[in-house]
C-alpha cells in the first residue's frame, strides 16, 4: 500500500512539473514573438506616432491607425484611402498638352555702337571696290577686293549682325546712324541682355516690348534682330540686338531700359508647377492611380507661368498629385520605416 501511494505521488509530480515546462516553454514563445501593438499617427504630421489614440501634440488632430491595407504599394509609392486623402488635402490635375509661352524679363540699354557704324561704313565701301575691280584684267586686284569685302562682312559679323541683317545693309548701301544717335529714323537699336541658361529662347522675329524709367508708361514695340555670337564670359550672357520704334527719337543712346521678350512654345505636355517636388538632384512628382501614389521622376524643359514643360517621365492623361504631395511623401517614408 505504501508503494502505491508513492508511485501515485511520483506520477503526480511530474503532471505538475511538465506543466510548469509547457508553460515556461509558452511564455518564452510569446516574449520571443510578441504580439504586434496597434500604431497611430497624425495625417498631418506622419512623423509623430504613438502606441495608443489620443490627438497629436503639434496640431491637435486625432491620431489615426495605421491600417495594414495601406502599406507602402509594390511600386516604391504608397495606397491612401479616400477619407485620409481629404484629411491631408489631396488635389489632383491631368498632365496634358497645353499652350505654353515665356516671357524673359530683364534689362538693355539704348545702343551707342560707333565700332559697328564705322564697320558698317567700311563693309560699303568694300562692296563697292569689289563692284569696281570686277571687270579687271589685273587678277590680283580683284582677288584683293573680294578679300577686303569678306573681311568687312567677318567684322560685321563679329560685331553681332546677322546674315539677314548683313543682306539688308548690303541691298540699303546706308551705314545705321542710329547705332550712335538718336536721329530722325523713327527706330531705335536695343541691347537686350539674355543670360545663358535662357539663350536657347531667343529667335531672330521675336517681339520685344522695352519701357524707360525716362517715360513711365510708355512702351516701345520692336522685334529682335540677332544674337552677338560671343558669349561674355563674366556675366554669361549675350545682347539680343532689337530694333524697336522710336518716332519721336525719345530713346536717348546709352540709356538704361527694361525689356520683355515674349517666346511662344507652341502646344506641349504640361505638368503644374505645384506637382513637381525639386530634391536639388532630380525632380519628381507623385502619380496617381486609383488610391495608390506612385513616385516618379521626370525631366522638364522651360518653365512657362504656373506650369513646367514635360520632356520625359510622365504621359498625357496621368493624374499627378499637385497638393499635399509633401504630406505624401512623409506618409510613403514613413510607412516604409513602419
Amino acid at each position: 500500500m505504501k508503494m502505491k501511494i508513492f508511485f501515485m505521488s511520483v506520477v503526480l509530480a511530474g503532471f505538475v512539473a511538465a506543466g510548469f515546462v509547457s508553460r515556461g516553454l509558452a511564455e518564452e514563445s510569446t516574449l520571443g514573438h510578441p504580439a504586434k501593438k496597434a500604431v497611430y499617427y497624425c495625417p498631418m504630421h506622419p512623423h509623430y506616432v504613438s502606441d495608443k489614440k489620443g490627438t497629436c501634440p503639434i496640431c491637435g488632430m486625432d491620431l489615426v491607425k495605421k491600417e495594414t491595407a495601406e502599406e507602402p504599394a509594390a511600386s516604391g509609392g504608397v495606397a491612401i484611402n479616400e477619407n485620409k486623402q481629404q484629411l491631408i488635402g489631396v488635389k489632383k490635375d491631368i498632365v496634358k498638352k497645353r499652350p505654353l509661352a515665356v516671357e524673359i524679363l530683364t534689362s538693355g540699354k539704348v545702343a551707342y555702337d560707333p565700332d559697328l557704324y564705322v564697320a558698317e561704313e567700311e563693309y560699303i565701301q568694300a562692296l563697292k571696290t569689289a563692284a569696281a575691280t570686277e571687270k579687271s584684267a589685273l587678277v590680283s586686284i580683284r582677288e584683293q577686293s573680294q578679300g577686303l569685302l569678306a573681311s568687312a562682312e567677318r567684322k560685321l559679323a563679329l560685331l553681332g549682325m546677322s546674315k539677314t541683317e548683313i543682306e539688308t545693309l548690303k541691298n540699303s548701301g546706308v551705314a545705321q546712324d542710329n547705332l550712335y544717335l538718336s536721329g530722325n529714323s523713327g527706330k531705335a537699336w536695343i541691347y537686350v541682355t539674355i543670360y545663358e541658361y535662357e539663350m536657347g529662347l531667343v529667335k531672330e522675329g521675336q517681339e520685344v516690348f522695352v519701357d524707360a524709367v525716362a517715360f513711365p508708361g510708355e512702351v516701345f514695340k520692336g522685334k529682335v534682330k540677332s544674337l552677338t555670337p560671343i558669349l561674355n564670359s563674366e556675366s554669361r550672357s549675350v545682347h539680343a540686338r532689337s530694333e524697336v520704334d522710336d518716332k519721336d527719337g525719345k530713346l536717348k543712346p546709352e540709356m538704361f531700359v527694361n525689356a520683355k521678350i515674349l517666346v511662344d512654345l507652341g502646344e506641349k505636355l504640361a505638368v503644374p508647377e505645384e506637382a513637381v517636388m525639386d530634391s536639388g538632384t532630380r525632380k519628381i512628382v507623385y502619380v496617381v492611380t486609383g488610391d495608390h501614389f506612385t513616385l516618379r521622376e521626370v525631366t522638364l524643359g522651360s518653365k512657362a507661368g504656373e506650369f513646367y514643360e514635360v520632356l520625359s517621365g510622365l504621359e498625357e492623361g496621368e493624374a499627378v498629385v499637385t497638393s499635399g504631395n509633401f504630406l505624401i511623401d512623409a506618409e510613403s517614408k514613413l510607412k516604409g520605416s513602419l
